[in-house]
């Protein structure tokens, strides 16, 4: 098929003549007269003036829209089949050509651009030229026969008002289903094995920035494991919405002409071909003129991409130095960090995943935009809300898979520096408060900072502690759960259990 679909072609209804002498083209028709199409193409005149009319963006539509709208249009046909609304040879046909583009086999043939008419009619006819012509190959006719039409065998009982959004529900689902839930299962697994693996690793914690209470290094891996099994409830919980499908409503949500088991039938097949709980939408009109669901939907995506940069971001932090930085974290050496600077590696997936969250939060902004941008019975931001979508999904996708096997794995802790790191912290007086009450432990912590000692070694000094009572309440591992740690106060010589 041809590569160049935007190659010196007019419109003009008399270009048939020029085109008898070009072999390059082929003379298609549309109401509004002739068009001259590459002749190697499989689309027609609906798509070629659409190409000519948006040179836009130079941005397609992905793989997983148009193996949505190959999805569309072979269930539509098995469903106006089995209603007798469809020649089986014909819909046999219409299937098997809808099959080729679900496998992807005719993905250079949706030339047109994703800025277009904002019903996305120019590629829902797109599908409907390309299903038809190529149905029409498989019946042994010549392409542009029309021995299987797109509007009246291909699209029947359909309309690109509900096509479009039926098909950006498909891909939608589809992409959080099959690809961003198993990216996001990956790296809640590698998450986990680090909590595991750094449970005993004791640190300094920080709140604002500044020293606070010891942790384990495992219980902050467990929060980041945890904000990504939450994050994968989140998708899982727009299921239902972005299940219903507007297949049905035709032009306006009224379903004119369409068969009244049409919508019903039609998502089954859809059901039956995703595996996922496709149905008929509860309401025509809400799913054709506005798409609230796909606002909801995107909403988790960026909380999503929120939880990765929150995590991507603290484990630079944790990785930072190697010397003068927090450094209690080992990070992958994935490539040279620098032109200049000999030696240096930076966290550069790290990085990759906090610039795929500042795109998912601006992807965000143009699909909330477009979802509340409905005039009346019809949204026309179908085609920018579709593809902002898609890249959103895509992009957490990979990052968060990346983000898994290409750092999250290969982190090391560094024990020694964290344990040393611990024993000077000024936030080991907060275990004070129960032994020695909160002004004295207050007095320590400060005369510890202007002398550089521990607060082990002050409190001692000062008498409010025995060396032996010091290291019992002091003790950072124990302070990393919950109780109240006190000294031997009862004078049996135990240590007393934490409260």
């Amino acid at each position: 098929m041809s590569d160049d679909p935007t190659s010196d072609s007019d419109s003009d209804s008399d270009s048939g003549s020029d085109s008898d002498s070009d072999p390059d083209r082929r003379v298609e028709r549309d109401s509004l007269g002739e068009v001259r199409v590459p002749a190697d193409a499989y689309w027609g005149a609906q798509t070629q003036r659409a190409v000519e009319n948006f040179p836009i963006s130079d941005q397609r539509f992905g793989r997983r829209f148009v193996r949505a709208l190959g999805v569309v249009k072979k269930s539509a046909a098995r469903a106006n089949r089995e209603l007798d609304l469809l020649d089986d040879e014909v819909a046999d046909a219409v299937v098997a050509a809808a099959d080729e583009v679900i496998a992807g086999d005719h993905d250079d043939q949706f030339p047109v651009d994703v800025f277009q008419t904002g019903s996305g009619t120019s590629t829902n006819m797109n599908a409907n030229e390309v299903i038809a012509n190529r149905a029409a190959e498989l019946l042994g006719a010549e392409v542009g026969d029309r021995v299987v039409h797109p509007n009246d065998h291909v699209n029947f009982g359909q309309s690109s008002n509900d096509v479009i959004p039926t098909a950006m529900h498909v891909a939608a689902l589809t992409a959080v289903e099959t690809d961003l839930i198993p990216a996001l299962e990956t790296l809640a697994a590698e998450l986990d094995a680090k909590t595991a693996a750094f449970d005993g690793v004791v640190k300094t914690g920080r709140t604002h920035l500044q020293d606070a209470t010891p942790v384990r290094l495992g219980q902050e891996f467990g929060g980041y494991r945890t904000q990504v099994e939450k994050g994968i409830d989140r998708c899982e919980s727009v299921t239902p919405r972005l299940a219903e499908l507007a297949l049905g409503g035709t032009a306006t949500g009224t379903g004119l002409n369409t068969h009244p088991d049409f919508p019903e039938l039609a998502a089954e097949y859809i059901a039956a071909e995703t595996g996922l709980p496709f149905r008929e939408a509860d309401d025509h009109f809400e799913a054709q003129a506005a798409h609230d669901a796909m606002s909801e939907a995107h909403g988790v995506l960026r909380t999503v991409a929120g939880s990765l940069n929150k995590i991507a971001n603290d484990l630079r932090l944790l990785a930072s130095g190697p010397r003068n930085g927090l450094g209690e974290l080992e990070q992958p050496e994935n490539q040279p960090g620098s032109s200049i600077m000999p030696g240096k590696i930076n966290p550069v997936v790290a990085e990759a995943v906090n610039q795929v969250h500042t795109q998912v939060v601006g992807n965000d902004a143009a699909v909330s935009a477009g979802a509340a941008g409905g005039q009346l019975d019809l949204n026309l931001y179908k085609p920018v809300v579709a593809h902002n979508f898609l890249q959103s999904a895509n992009l957490l996708a990979n990052a968060a898979e990346t983000f898994a096997e290409r750092f999250v794995a290969k982190l090391k802790a560094n024990e020694a520096h964290c344990e040393a790191a611990v024993e000077r912290s000024m936030a080991l007086a907060t275990a004070l408060n129960p032994a020695i009450g909160y002004d004295k432990a207050s007095e320590v912590a400060k005369t510890a900072l202007k002398t550089g000692e521990t607060v082990r070694e002050v409190a001692v000094e000062k008498g409010y502690l025995t060396a032996a009572e010091a290291d019992d309440v002091l003790d950072p591992e124990r302070m990393t759960g919950r109780g109240i740690l006190r000294s031997d106060d009862d004078g049996d010589g135990d240590d007393d259990e934490r409260e």
